[in-house]
């Protein structure tokens, strides 16, 4: 088990666009999508891109959990009852074409900006083509949750962290500070009962 160090906003490898990986099967390719695994499970996350873990190449790992067993963060990214559990899944050399012009906002975190979260608009349905470890292609289509969490990890490997998609900045801040808020806004807006 290797549990690699992630970089943290500030940065350079965060702020630089990634190199093309030219073989998919090449040993060291496999042998950093093992350390990746490894260091995405240790941070209880859904997702990673190379450059996260210093290594400039387009490379991104992600799962999406099963609903129940998901912690209350990912529900106010949009992990919802009705999205689909994806397993472990390796994306190499990816690119994205979004299906529609709707758009969401949910909150996002990230490992690289640890803490710290905010609402990012994200299109709601994607499809995104890539390159599978035995070198085969992937092509699938995503929605919700599931989009949200493949943009992200793509983002990385483009040198953007999520504070650069955000367009209402009052929503950037610590995750216990934010949570709090938002949880004294609700009982506001909740009509009284009486």
């Amino acid at each position: 088990m290797a549990i690699l160090k992630v970089a943290r906003m500030g940065h350079p490898v965060l702020r630089m666009a990634a190199e093309p990986i030219a073989d998919p099967t090449a040993p060291e390719v496999a042998a950093l999508v093992r350390h990746m695994i490894d260091t995405l499970a240790d941070a209880d996350g859904v997702g990673l891109a190379a450059p996260q873990v210093h290594v400039s190449v387009r490379l991104a790992i992600y799962r999406i959990p099963s609903t129940p067993d998901a912690p209350e963060r990912y529900r106010a990214a949009g992990l919802g009852e009705d999205s689909q559990e994806v397993p472990l899944t390796v994306l190499i050399n990816p690119k994205i074409e979004p299906l529609t012009d709707d758009s969401e906002e949910a909150f996002e975190g990230c490992l690289s900006v640890p803490g710290m979260t905010g609402m990012v608009p994200r299109p709601t349905r994607i499809r995104y083509r890539a390159l599978g470890l035995d070198g085969g292609k992937i092509e699938r289509t995503a929605e919700g949750f599931h989009a949200r969490v493949v943009q992200h990890e793509c983002d990385h490997l483009d040198g953007i962290l999520f504070p650069q998609r955000m367009t209402d900045l009052t929503t950037f801040g610590f995750m216990e500070e934010v949570k709090g808020s938002l949880m004294e806004e609700r009982k506001e807006e909740e009509p009284e009962n009486g």
